[in-house]
């Protein structure tokens, strides 16, 4: 049954097509997150190991809402690997384990990335959609991908 929100089908399906780009890229960030707790190593491996847990359990809450917003608008969320590497905006690096410090600088390389795309998305939604609901997910994601940096940009800066 098609939604009757307010929005045409034209509108909902712009706005789907931001989500899905962005779940894959939610979730190539959170399974690079996941990545990095199960293969940190060195002096700080239990604090990071704790660290990177942390951040991907807050992407994988990330990841399950941008796919129920993308269902809210009546539009089917992407949910494969091949999907989600086709449309992603994120470098992936396979068979790479870089040091802790590599590992913080590319998941903050990878979130200020989301930020920057979430900016444009954001005046996209509002300005071209007309979806303010919307608009305002993106605002409240952007700032948890705001604080997630921040916390990265820290571990960076003490070394």
């Amino acid at each position: 049954m098609k939604p009757n929100i307010g929005l045409s089908d034209k509108q909902r399906a712009g706005v789907v097509e931001i989500l899905n780009t962005l779940l894959a890229d939610e979730y190539v960030l959170y399974t690079k997150t996941r990545n990095y707790h199960w293969n940190v190593v060195g002096p700080r491996f239990n604090e990071l190991h704790r660290f990177f847990q942390e951040q991907y359990e807050a992407l994988d809450e990330v990841v399950d809402a941008v796919a129920e917003r993308v269902r809210a608008l009546g539009g089917e969320a992407l949910g494969t690997l091949t999907e989600f590497l086709k449309r992603t905006r994120l470098k992936e690096h396979p068979g790479r384990y870089p040091e802790a410090r590599a590992m913080l600088a590319n998941l903050l390389e990878d979130h200020e990335a989301i930020i920057r795309h979430l900016r444009a998305d954001l005046e996209t939604c509002a300005e071209k959609y007309r979806d303010m609901g919307t608009n305002d997910f993106l605002t409240e994601l952007m700032q948890r991908h705001e604080k997630m940096a921040w916390m990265l940009r820290a571990f960076l800066e003490e070394e």
